[in-house]
């Protein structure tokens, strides 16, 4: 017995020494290493280190003034495969070849662009030359498709099992296609580098946002990325766009260019009393395609001579200075006046011309002789008077305006400018030409015309936000109190009226028994620089400017057509479709309802119409307005139609199904392009009216970036 237990203190003495041994060790290597390895190690730790990784933020969102999307970023993603990672290699490729075929036939179904056999021979020619980068497919997807992706045989093991591994780039999208696409403005193919034009442009330090910084150190054979600084994402920003109004200026410029055309053209649509732009729409015709798309912002960036709107510049100076009154009356001379070495001409001439024409009237007709002659009876012997006060006029400042890149005006002084000041000059001048204005400046002084005198900026951004929160807020600013007399403003405004409805009127097109229109036409001849006017083909801008109702204005606007063919004439062309803008806009905008419709025999009562599938904003108006008894009077978001009989309107909820392509067939253009575009959809349409038809089957899988066509009828 004492035996037994001599052996097993003698065995436990051994493994206690044992054991003892390997401590020592064990804190002789922490030793080594804490003090006299440490560099060594730190060094090795560095190698498999990355710092100062840039995490991107998100880009801010760009919403109307009614909080719809007009611009977001979206990730789409390029797929490779890393044939290198031991997992695919360990035991001869085992894991590899045993889900070879089925991976293959996935890739082939999933994208659609191989047959199985070839993506199995691009599979394993890759894996033989152990090729760590190849690329998978050569578009970019979505986030949703990478989901499904990596559901696929092999991917659904993970990155570091199956190889699989994504390049991330950010797509921006505008959900309502051309909508105003060139005042959101577009950003670089590198976001990195931010917007390119635009509110994208010009507001590209708020919607950028601020880099994150992470590191990436290799872990038990595993890289883990640790964010050590947070990006910022960047603000949203919210401007004074109105969609409805935006759709009514472009579908009117749009019906009407190419009939008449014009090279190009332009419309702004500002709110009176806050200077907010609720509609800028410009179009250049592509030869190519024979279309017109959004391109140049003439609006903000052409520097023209406007020619006859800047005839109210003319009236409000000479009016102010006192020394013509509005009820004078200037012999026209039939409408041809020698000036220095040169012949001014009126539109007329070679008709006989006017004979006498009072004040009023010489604008109302549009009289090149009749404006020269007052402006040079007015200022002949101090023409700087005269510019100054289109100086005054802000006519040829910078305006401090939210975009970047708006040109700036310039209207030459007789002292200042004398060696390009001529005998001529002065007369010119007063007609529009030997200038040059953007036409968001002519749009301001009408404006401020409208608004009593009183000059307001032009404002396209309201407010920046970050998570709802109000971080800036942009008020209406005031850039002059008064631009004339308070008798000079009143007979300007009377003027204006009578372009349009007075006897020598030259904007009778422009007259509405829907609203109440003021304005100018302008027509101006476009010079062809070193050459003047004379050589080549003779070309000209058309132009209306002006503002509604007249007796109460809401909105100011103009539309401006560059080279448009057959006779040009600013109140023919551009002042039907400055009508169109403003009928289309009040009707959409006033609080108008009938007091009593007669009932009509023919027609059943109550009478309950057809209405359109999609977006419930504009249909919820019209059947408040109208009373139109509905069956669901707490409809909103997305509505259709479900029968059109009995007495009350039927309308069900529009559900849309996440993955699927929804059915669009009944809505209007606008409503199927915003809800196919924010899914991602690339949108093509033919025809006018309301969707008949869709490329792409409701209900089936939907993958972004795909291409619908719809038929329109």
């Amino acid at each position: 017995m004492p035996d037994k237990r001599k052996n097993i203190v003698v065995r436990f003495g051994i493994v206690y020494f044992i054991i003892s041994i390997l401590f020592l060790l064990v804190i002789y290597k922490i030793v080594q290493i804490q003090f006299f390895e440490k560099d060594e190690w730190m060094k090795l730790a560095e190698k498999q280190k990355i710092s100062d990784i840039t995490v991107r933020p998100k880009r801010g969102n760009i919403f109307a003034s009614d909080g719809r999307l007009l611009a977001s970023s979206i990730p789409t993603y390029y797929v490779y495969m890393d044939l290198r990672v031991p997992a695919l290699n360990k035991d001869d490729g085992k894991l590899f070849y045993e889900n070879l075929d089925s991976l293959s036939l996935a890739l082939s179904k999933f994208f659609g662009d191989k047959s199985k056999v070839q993506y199995r021979n691009t599979l394993l020619k890759a894996f033989r030359e152990q090729n760590g980068n190849l690329q998978l497919y050569p578009k970019r997807i979505s986030y949703a498709q990478l989901k499904d992706l990596r559901k696929l045989p092999l991917y659904r093991l993970g990155r570091n099992r199956s190889g699989l591994f994504t390049r991330e780039f950010v797509r921006r999208v505008k959900p309502f296609g051309s909508l105003a696409s060139r005042t959101i403005g577009d950003v670089y193919a590198d976001e990195v580098k931010g917007g390119r034009s635009g509110i994208e442009g010009s507001f590209n330090e708020q919607l950028l946002g601020i880099p994150g910084v992470s590191t990436r150190q290799k872990v038990a054979n595993k890289y883990l990325e640790t964010v050590e600084v947070e990006p910022i994402d960047g603000l949203d920003v919210y401007t004074t766009l109105d969609i409805e109004i935006q759709d009514i200026a472009e579908k009117a410029l749009r019906d009407t260019i190419g009939a008449l055309g014009a090279k190009s053209g332009c419309i702004v649509v500002m709110e009176v009393q806050t200077g907010e732009v609720k509609a800028m729409v410009n179009l250049d015709y592509d030869e190519k395609s024979d279309s017109y798309y959004e391109g140049k912002n003439h609006a903000l960036t052409d520097r023209m001579e406007p020619g006859s709107t800047f005839k109210v510049a003319s009236l409000i100076a000479v009016l102010d200075e006192g020394k013509v009154k509005i009820n004078d009356v200037f012999d026209i001379e039939g409408g041809i006046l020698p000036i220095a070495n040169r012949l001014m001409k009126d539109h007329n001439y070679h008709r006989g011309g006017y004979d006498k024409l009072h004040v009023n009237e010489i604008i109302q007709a549009s009289s090149n002789v009749g404006t020269s002659k007052m402006v040079m009876k007015s200022f002949g012997d101090k023409p700087e008077k005269y510019i100054e006060k289109l100086y005054d006029l802000r006519l040829n400042d910078s305006l401090p305006l939210q975009m970047k890149g708006v040109a700036k005006p310039w209207i030459k002084h007789p002292k200042k400018d004398k060696n390009e000041w001529y005998k001529t000059s002065l007369a010119w001048i007063s007609i529009g030409y030997e200038t040059k204005i953007p036409p968001i400046y002519t749009l301001t002084l009408f404006n401020a015309i409208a608004n009593e005198g009183k000059m307001v900026k032009p404002l396209f951004v309201k407010t920046i936000k970050r998570n709802e929160e109000v971080v800036q807020a942009f008020e209406t600013e005031v850039l002059k109190e008064s631009i004339c007399k308070p008798t000079t403003l009143k007979e300007v405004q009377q003027t204006l009226k009578e372009v349009v409805d007075g006897k020598f009127a030259t904007a009778k097109t422009a007259q509405s028994k829907i609203v109440i229109i003021a304005g100018k036409t302008g027509t101006a001849q476009i010079s062809q620089g070193g050459l003047g006017y004379r050589a080549g083909q003779t070309r000209h801008n058309v132009s209306f400017c002006g503002y509604f109702p007249a007796d109460n204005p809401k909105y100011s606007a103009i539309v401006v057509l560059t080279a448009p063919e057959g006779a040009p004439s600013g109140g023919r062309m551009a002042g039907s479709i400055f009508k169109k803008v403003a009928e289309r806009t009040m009707l959409l905008k006033s609080s108008w309802s009938p007091d009593r419709i007669a009932n009509d025999s023919v027609i059943k009562h109550p009478y309950v119409p057809e209405v359109k599938s999609g977006n419930s904003f504009a249909l919820k108006k019209v059947i408040e307005e109208l009373a139109i008894p509905v069956d669901n009077p707490e409809f909103r978001g997305w509505v259709k139609q479900t029968h059109n009989e009995g007495k009350l309107l039927s309308l069900d909820t529009y559900k849309i199904q996440k993955g699927l392509v929804p059915d669009v067939s009944g809505m209007g253009v606008k409503d199927a392009f915003y809800m196919l575009g924010t899914l991602g959809l690339d949108v093509r349409v033919k025809g006018r009216g309301k969707v008949v038809a869709q490329s792409l089957k409701p209900g089936t899988l939907l993958k972004e970036g795909s291409i619908i066509e719809l038929e329109l009828q």
